[in-house]
């Protein structure tokens, strides 16, 4: 059994199905969030077949702005992943370490959309100026909103374990880490629709 495991076992009351209450409630969790992102894209998708004039609407977007955050993004995925490796190890530098590189790659995002977001509206696209403009900053904006919960979650985890006070709880990077999973797999999907589709 390895040594995040125990520590889960000893700190986390299991279900009636075995599996770990803040997990089981992390997933709840992310499965009314898929529902509400899947209700978002899904609603895009039907106006955007419906309203073919949107494919000049997102010819105004960068690309190449598009795929750095991509590229930011699933960094940050590697270095979650990183840091609850260092947990299983026992290593609390590292783990801090990466947990550290997690957030600070979340605010680059955040800085880069915040860049582009100005970028846009300084050319005059706003919500206002069409339906695309209204899904793209709804779609874009409501994401922004779930890296900012994730680079909360993570600098509380991070103060936590530089005070190291994270030692009975380190099963806890591993819920983080499904929610941050969840916020690049998000991404992954609004990246093809709103720049390469």
């Amino acid at each position: 059994m390895s040594q995040t495991h125990a520590i889960e076992s000893r700190t986390d009351t299991l279900t009636g199905t075995g599996i770990p209450s803040g997990r089981l409630g992390v997933w709840w969790f992310l499965a009314s969030e898929i529902i509400l992102f899947g209700g978002l894209i899904g609603t895009f998708i039907l106006f955007r077949h419906g309203n073919p004039e949107w494919v000049a609407a997102a010819e105004h977007l960068s690309l190449t702005i598009g795929t750095i955050n991509t590229f930011v993004l699933l960094t940050s995925s590697l270095t979650i992943v990183m840091a609850f490796a260092a947990v299983d190890k026992g290593d609390s530098r590292r783990m801090r370490t990466w947990l550290f590189l997690t957030i600070l790659l979340g605010f680059v995002f955040l800085g880069i959309k915040a860049f582009e977001w100005s970028t846009e509206i300084g050319a005059g696209f706003i919500p206002s100026t069409g339906g695309f403009w209204s899904f793209y900053y709804a779609m874009t904006g409501l994401h922004a909103l779930h890296v900012m919960a994730g680079i909360v979650i993570n600098t509380i985890l991070f103060i936590s374990a530089v005070l190291d006070r994270l030692k009975p709880h380190e099963y806890r990077i591993e819920l983080a880490g499904l929610y941050w999973h969840f916020v690049d797999i998000v991404w992954i999907f609004l990246f093809p629709l709103l720049y390469l589709a």
